[in-house]
């Protein structure tokens, strides 16, 4: 138990907010797709790309047959260094197909969800979580990005 009057860092509180939304999985994978020649490196990272994840499954499309072949003897490495960037296990398999990689500086912000309408009982439930917030602005963008997020699809 913490003592009372300590603090939470921003980060701490956004990434328990995160898992607690289901929204941690969405935000590794927007980041791979951001940084992914960074936390990959070259070649690899200019002949492949993560497409998604899904139930601790990373899919990724690489360039073609014979870096598919070569990427399948390299599967532990990439798993490392993805799970390593995590910071966890979040990703257990890596799943390959042959595709066209798309350009790494489009690709990102095409992947970013559709805005959906907000409902009144996602808003109503996103002011209730964020009423303890102090700062008026940050509770407000904050409630914003909950009631955005409780008002989209499950998939």
């Amino acid at each position: 138990m913490r003592p009372s009057g300590s603090l939470d860092s921003f980060s701490i509180i956004l990434s328990g907010l995160a898992k607690r939304l289901g929204l941690q999985t969405h935000l590794f994978e927007v980041r791979l797709q951001q940084q992914w020649r960074a936390i990959i490196g070259e070649p690899v990272g200019s002949h492949t790309w993560p497409v998604q994840v899904r139930f601790k499954k990373l899919y990724l499309i690489v360039r073609n047959s014979v870096w598919l072949q070569q990427l399948m003897f390299l599967k532990p490495t990439l798993l490392a260094k993805v799970n390593e960037q995590a910071g966890s296990e979040l990703i257990t398999d890596i799943a390959f197909r042959v595709g066209e990689i798309p350009d790494a500086r489009t690709a990102a912000p095409a992947s970013q969800p559709q805005q959906q309408p907000v409902n009144e009982a996602a808003v109503v439930e996103a002011n209730a979580h964020a009423a303890a917030v102090q700062d008026p602005d940050l509770r407000n963008r904050l409630a914003s990005l909950m009631a955005d997020a409780f008002s989209r699809p499950r998939s």
